[in-house]
């Protein structure tokens, strides 16, 4: 089946949580704008697709309208409440798509800069004559020493035990379902995370035998926070995460024996973080990533070692008592309108 079909039976969902960090209106507009102008030149053009859709904290009509001028097409709007979490507004996007026109989903995000052909790559394995349930596409910060190093934190993919082309895990800035089995899953709720929901979406669904296909060429660039201050918070706030993900991933791989660490305050999630850091270091020249040698190599090296240890001190905190999340962790927002 050729990909123009798929594209014809596929809803995009796209939202601005992201957006809200240090922003009015005005400028949620214009990153908008920007993504709607590199979504119009994809290989796979916006029109090809039965439906798109884009959440909203409250843009005017007429800032709407625009968008829908710029993309070419129509587009679904969904306002939500300025509480309702980054999860949760994927999860109202995909309830506005229309299973009778679509048979997939496919996610991004509103601070994104997608490959130009970063939505025909990602539709593209649904047409196998042998097609995958979920795609996930290859998500990374810019081609810096810095932006590579934390990608390897960040967004680094993992070996699944459900075949060599597929990843075991995945993020919702990047990502394609069968709309059947997101509306099974979809994100569920985990008070006081910030950004793991996708993670453990990602475990049920291997614990279900549905393999997640990776397509490394489906390439998105995430955006890095505007200030240090903000990149230092997320760093923060990855390490708190690890509290609330160690749980599933003890669940998902760990034998009966060592069930314990899932309840083990900040010994759990710090084991956790030490076999991340190994993988960190072991992704540098390899998943798809612009190689770095020489200095280059030692100041990601470093950096990889600087940041961990950030988030470290974030989880061991956390492990120990000391919160600094909240209920609803999943709403707050950073700065990512740089471009």
């Amino acid at each position: 089946m050729p990909t123009e079909q798929i594209a014809a039976r596929t809803a995009l969902v796209l939202e601005t949580n992201n957006l809200r960090g240090g922003a009015d209106l005005h400028k949620v507009a214009e990153s908008l704008t920007r993504l709607m102008a590199a979504l119009r030149g994809q290989t796979l053009p916006l029109t090809s697709l039965a439906q798109v859709v884009i959440t909203h904290d409250g843009l005017p009509a007429t800032v709407c309208s625009e968008i829908e001028s710029l993309a070419g097409r129509t587009i679904d709007f969904v306002r939500i409440d300025p509480a309702t979490g980054y999860y949760e507004a994927k999860n109202l996007g995909f309830d506005r798509t229309d299973p009778a026109r679509c048979d997939y989903v496919a996610f991004g995000d509103a601070d994104c800069k997608p490959s130009a052909d970063w939505l025909a790559q990602l539709l593209a394995p649904f047409a196998a004559d042998a097609p995958p349930r979920v795609v996930a596409g290859r998500t990374s910060y810019a081609e810096t020493v810095a932006g590579t190093a934390l990608t390897t934190i960040d967004f680094m993919y993992f070996p699944s035990r459900l075949g060599t082309a597929a990843t075991a895990n995945f993020y919702a800035n990047n990502v394609a379902f069968e709309h059947a089995v997101f509306e099974q899953y979809r994100y569920q709720p985990l008070d006081g995370v910030y950004r793991a929901h996708c993670q453990v979406l990602g475990l049920r669904l291997v614990t279900a035998g549905i393999p997640l296909h990776y397509a490394p060429r489906a390439h998105t660039e995430h955006r890095l926070p505007d200030s240090r201050l903000e990149a230092l918070q997320l760093r923060w706030m990855r390490g708190q995460d690890s509290v609330g993900l160690t749980p599933f991933l003890v669940r998902t791989y760990a034998p009966a024996r060592m069930q314990w660490l899932g309840r083990s305050g900040p010994i759990g999630p710090l084991c956790v973080l030490a076999i991340r850091l190994r993988h960190s270091l072991r992704a540098l020249n390899r998943q798809d990533l612009q190689p770095v040698r020489g200095l280059r190599r030692l100041a990601a090296v470093t950096m990889i070692l600087g940041f961990s240890a950030v988030d470290a001190l974030g989880a061991l905190a956390r492990g120990l008592g000391l919160d600094t999340t909240r209920r609803g962790a999943d709403a707050q927002a950073l700065s990512y309108h740089r471009h």
